[in-house]
Order: C-alpha cells, then structure tokens, then sequence
C-alpha cells in the first residue's frame, strides 16, 4: 500500500510487557499510518489487548517507545492519549443509557465550557454525522438506540474529540450484517480523510474484506505482516497457528441424516416473563429443542438473550406459560435440579455469571458440579483434575494453570474453562450463549465441533450467537428475537443473512423480506 505521508500517526517500537511469568508483548513493532484500515490478529493469548491497551494508555509497557508523528509521546493515562488524538472504541461500550446522545457526546468533550450551548453541539454532531455516515438523533436515548446506532454514537464522540487514531476492538461482534456492512462504508471515508483505523477482530473474512495491512500477533510476537492484496483465510490461519492450523469454517457443517426425535428435550409454551430496570421482557415464546437438534437464536443486543438463557436456568420466573424438560413440567424446578438433571449452561459473561474471580481454577472447576466430585466432607480433587483433563483434551484446549485465581485469565481463557466445566458430563441439554466469543479460530472450531457432537450423540443444543456465519454453520432451525419476542423462524438453509439482519433490528426492509 502507498501511504499519503511518509511518517506514521503513531507507531510503538520494541514494547515489551510482562505479567509475572507471562511475556504478554516480547518487542513488538507496529505502525498506523493515515489513510488505512490496519487489522491486528492473533490467537487468545496473543498480546492483542495488551498492545492496545498500551498504545490507549491504560498499561505502561516496561521496555519500547511510543511514537505519534514520528515524535516520542508518554501515556499515562487515556486522558493524555485521547489529548493526542488517539481515541478506542472498547467492545462494551461507555455510554450512560439513561442521557440523551448529546449528553453523551459532550461528557466526553473537554473543550466545552462548564455551561454550552446544546445548540451547537447538536450542529456538531450533526455536521460530524452526515459527512462520515453516523447519522443519529442527537436527542435520542441512548437506551433506546440500536447497536449500531450505539456504536456510531461511540465513535462520533471520538471524531469530535479530534482523534486522528481510532482503536476498534473487535466493533463487528454485536452488528447485525447490514450494519457491518455500513460500519464498512464509514471506514471508507474515514481512510479518504486521513484518519487511521486499527481493526481488532477475530473474523477473519472481514480482515481479508476491509483491511489495507495486516499484522499478525503470536505468543507475544508479531509473526509476520501481509498487504490486501496478499491475504486470504488460509494464510492468516497458518500465521496465526503455524502449519496445520485450524482453518476458518465454512457455512456448510455436517447435519444428522435422521431426523430429530419428536420428543423434545426442552419446550416453552407461551412463556413471559417480566423485567425490571433495563432487562428485556420475554413476550409469549413458543421454543422447542429436540434430541439430535441445534436450535439457534440470532438477535442483536438486548432482545431478550440473555433473559431467554434465565428463564430456562430457573434465575428467572415465568410469569405466564410453562417450561418442560424430557415430557416432565418444569416450571417450579429449581435452578439445582435443572443443573443436575443434565442442563450445561455457557452464559453471556463467564466471569460475572460462571465464575468467582477470587478462587483458583481449581476452586472454579469444582462450582456447578453438584456433589459429584465429594468424598465425605472433603473433595476428591485427583477425580475432579482427571476428568476435566478429559473434557479440556476432548475441546482441544490447554490445561491452564490451576492455582492462580480464575479473575487472572484473559478472556478466552477463562471461556475455555467455563466450556471444559460444563461439556464435562455429557448433558443432555446445552444452553450457550456467544459460547465462541473471544475465543481465536482454533478454539472455536473445537467449541462448534463438540455442540455437533452433543447433538449427534442425541443432546440438544440452544445456541445463541451474533455470528450469522455460525449460526448458518451449525443450526438446524433458526429462531430470530427482536424485543423479546420471536420475530422469525426458518429451517436450516432456507435463510439469508440480509432477511435475518433485517428482523433482528426490527426495519421495514424485513416487511418486505
């Protein structure tokens, strides 16, 4: 690729980061130069987030330097990277649902007065929305935006800090495609006005879609570096993994030749719930999950996912309809003996709702299993280490370290051990959600490859996922929620990405679809 300047906008030399034993970065280079979309990859563990977060400020790297306009710069802080001109947009987004777009926005500025005109804030955003693409409603609520419309409200706040350098951590995940599509458009003209863009995801696709340079992260090292033009899945797959790596899945997948029993495993019938705060109430569901079946369930943040995964656990009531699990009414059954009765639950966030940070791994792999691992009133710890040996082995996955505290893995990692614990026995009924994100290629292809085989071996599955892709591999029926109800339902194969991206956020295009 020609760059219009011949100095970066900003350029780290030579970072290195260590966390105790763990060299997290081992003199790593890279430069972001105006005008480019530069994607960052790597496997878990690779040193993505560290480096980003170093060249945002949160960490102080121990050794290297950091370069803007080809001047030495200390951070600190964010505050003092964002008085640079270098802006993150973080995969949770820091937005404060209850205040209006323009308040937002303009928490975030430091150049207004203590007392502004609104009035020309708005014109601000305004004028900042139609010349980018991030057209939305200055006096809108935040709550009340969709993801998408979230996300442009994330990066205007930084257009209008004057950030030049924008770091995107993983920004497709929670886009329906549509709105990666228009994400995609947004970068186009922000590379046509000199912005630089680092692209942090784990879709590989996208990377070989958008991205004018590649790095590729490994163990701490950068592995190597590609242009557009000499990128594609397999290559970045081996770069990321060496030889024989894992590729990227394809939207094919095996499917079970019989079909699935006519008794389902699990059913809801007319189920609600109500919801407090800024939950979403379940409307009506009718929901079926056979043995031999994969169940999927697409929808943008906030439908009713994470609400969905609670009422079939038992963390959340009913408050009309019924639960069944195996032809027996569950309704009233505690969220014990649902676990016991061989439901595995893969949560939206294993840290907040599969974990205690606090205890060891061991500790932590030990929670959820009833009282199978106890000897008396003692735990039979050889047992327990054994078989989630098995269940790590069976996933593909390293056995982490089992005395530090589970709050010190990196995401995926911690992911991989909730996965391990539940995937352990067999269950008859898996319930994930986003069970694949975080996690690099090869971990995922391990995590899909045994929900086919919980559902081969006549489980059943209830996967909810962001991932169309995903969901086209694995699901044999696809359900759609949008505001808590079910919005769409289609058999395997017989759906597009476009139809149900539409359906998820709820436009007129799905009227029509």
């Amino acid at each position: 690729m020609t760059h219009p300047v011949s100095t970066p906008l900003l350029e780290v030399r030579g970072i290195s980061k260590r966390y105790g034993a763990v060299l997290a970065n081992d003199q790593v280079d890279l430069s972001l130069y105006g005008g480019e979309v530069h994607a960052l990859l790597g496997e878990n563990g690779a040193g993505k987030s560290t480096l980003s977060k170093i060249m945002y400020g949160f960490t102080r790297p121990d050794s290297g330097e950091i370069l803007l306009g080809g001047k030495p710069v200390d951070l600190h802080s964010p505050r003092d990277a964002r008085a640079l001109g270098i802006g993150m947009v973080f995969q949770n987004f820091l937005l404060i649902p209850a205040l209006s777009v323009l308040e937002n926005i303009a928490l975030f500025l430091t150049d207004l007065p203590p007392i502004f005109r609104r009035e020309a804030v708005e014109q601000r955003i305004r004028e900042f929305g139609e010349r980018f693409g991030l057209v939305v409603d200055p006096w809108a609520q935040v709550r009340q935006l969709s993801v998408g419309d979230q996300q442009k409200v994330e990066i205007l706040k930084l257009l209008l800090a004057q950030a030049r350098v924008l770091i995107l951590d993983e920004p497709t995940k929670v886009l329906a495609p549509h709105e990666v599509v228009a994400l995609f458009r947004v970068f186009e003209v922000l590379k046509a006005e000199g912005y630089s863009i680092l692209f942090i995801t784990h879709k590989l696709r996208e990377v070989v879609a958008c991205a004018d340079r590649i790095t590729v992260m490994r163990q701490g090292r950068v592995e190597g570096r590609l242009t557009s033009g000499q990128a594609d899945v397999d290559t970045l797959v081996t770069m990321m993994f060496g030889e024989g790596g894992a590729g990227e899945p394809t939207a094919t997948g095996t499917v079970p030749e019989q079909p699935p029993s006519t008794l389902p495993i699990f059913e809801l019938r007319g189920a609600s719930s109500k919801a407090t705060g800024s939950e979403t109430p379940l409307k009506n569901l009718d929901v079926s999950i056979g043995a031999g079946e994969i169940v999927g369930v697409a929808g943008v943040s906030g439908s009713g996912q994470k609400e969905l995964g609670d009422l079939i656990l038992g963390l959340r009531p009913l408050s009309t309809g019924s639960k069944w699990f195996c032809g027996a009414d569950a309704s009233s059954w505690t969220i014990a003996r649902i676990r016991e009765s061989g439901v595995a639950f893969v949560p939206e966030d294993p840290l907040v709702m599969a974990a205690v940070p606090g205890m060891s791994v061991r500790e932590n792999l030990v929670l959820g299993t009833g009282r199978r691992y106890w000897k008396g009133a003692t735990i039979n710890w050889r047992a327990l280490e054994v078989a989630m040996g098995k269940s790590f082995s069976a996933l593909a996955f390293p056995v982490p370290g089992l005395d530090p505290p589970m709050g010190a893995l990196s995401g995926g990692n911690l992911q991989r051990v909730v996965i391990a614990r539940e995937m352990a026995h067999k269950p008859k009924l898996v319930v994930a959600l986003y069970p694949t994100r975080g996690l690099d290629v090869r971990s995922a292809l391990s995590v899909r490859d045994l929900l086919r085989r919980v559902r081969d071996g006549g489980g059943g599955v209830l996967l909810i996922s962001e991932d169309l892709e995903e969901l086209a591999e694995m699901a044999d029926r696809l359900l759609v929620l949008y505001g808590g109800a079910i919005a769409g339902e289609f058999k395997r194969g017989v759906w597009q990405a476009e139809q149900v991206g539409h359906l998820m956020t709820g436009s007129k295009e799905a009227l029509h679809a």
